[in-house]
Parts: structure tokens; C-alpha cells; sequence
């Protein structure tokens, strides 16, 4: 079966950071565009940062352009999201998702979330 484990996680001060890793399960990896989003409390669940599956182009949400960094290693089956800079605005659920098309069909996988507090 299919399964995407978010790790890393945790309770940081502002200014701090925190590394996400999302390791992918089941599928194969490189063909799926890797994403993570976030999704705090009352609020739609919205896009952080993508990553294609060549490693070739990347995209972040505005509020964490310089700040964020996402990446991946296709021969772990693992994306990342290096978290520098964190602010309270930032404190969410993080999730990853898996989305690829594969001989016409769609596929899209997600995680059950990792949470991220900023508080001092």
C-alpha cells in the first residue's frame, strides 16, 4: 500500500528551524511532483512548496520564499522541507503530498500530517 510518513516536526521559538522529511512508500517515487501544504486551525489547507519529479523547477508560497527550501532524493524516496527563519505565522499542520500522472491516469497521495509550533 501506498503511504507517505511526515517526520521532523515539533515545538521551536521564532527564528528557529525545523527539517521535514516525508518518506514515500508503495509508489514510484520519481515519477510524482512532491508537495507539502499546510493547514492551520480554521483555515483551507494551502500550498507551501512543490518540487517536480526531474528536481528540475520548484515553486513556494509567497510567505516563505527565503525562507523555505524544499528538496528531494529520489534514491530515498524522500522530499524535505528545511524550515529557516520560523515565524509564529508559520505554526500548522504540515502535510505531504504525492501527485503524478502515469499513462493517463491521475494519482495523489497524502500524509497524515506532521504539526509545527512556533511559540516562544
Amino acid at each position: 500500500q501506498v503511504q507517505l510518513e511526515e517526520s521532523g516536526g515539533g515545538l521551536v521559538q521564532p527564528g528557529g528551524s525545523l527539517r521535514l522529511s516525508c518518506a514515500a512508500s508503495g509508489l514510484t517515487f520519481s515519477i510524482y511532483a512532491m508537495s507539502w501544504y499546510c493547514q492551520a486551525p480554521g483555515k483551507e489547507r494551502e500550498l507551501v512548496a512543490r518540487i517536480t519529479k526531474a528536481d528540475d523547477s520548484t515553486m513556494y508560497a509567497d510567505s516563505v520564499k527565503g525562507r523555505f527550501t524544499i528538496s528531494r532524493d529520489n534514491a530515498k524516496n524522500t522530499v524535505f522541507l528545511q524550515m529557516n527563519s520560523l515565524k509564529a505565522e508559520d505554526t500548522a499542520v504540515y502535510y505531504c503530498n504525492a501527485q503524478g500522472l502515469r499513462r493517463g491516469q491521475w494519482f495523489d497521495y497524502w500524509g497524515q500530517g506532521t504539526q509545527v509550533t512556533v511559540s516562544s
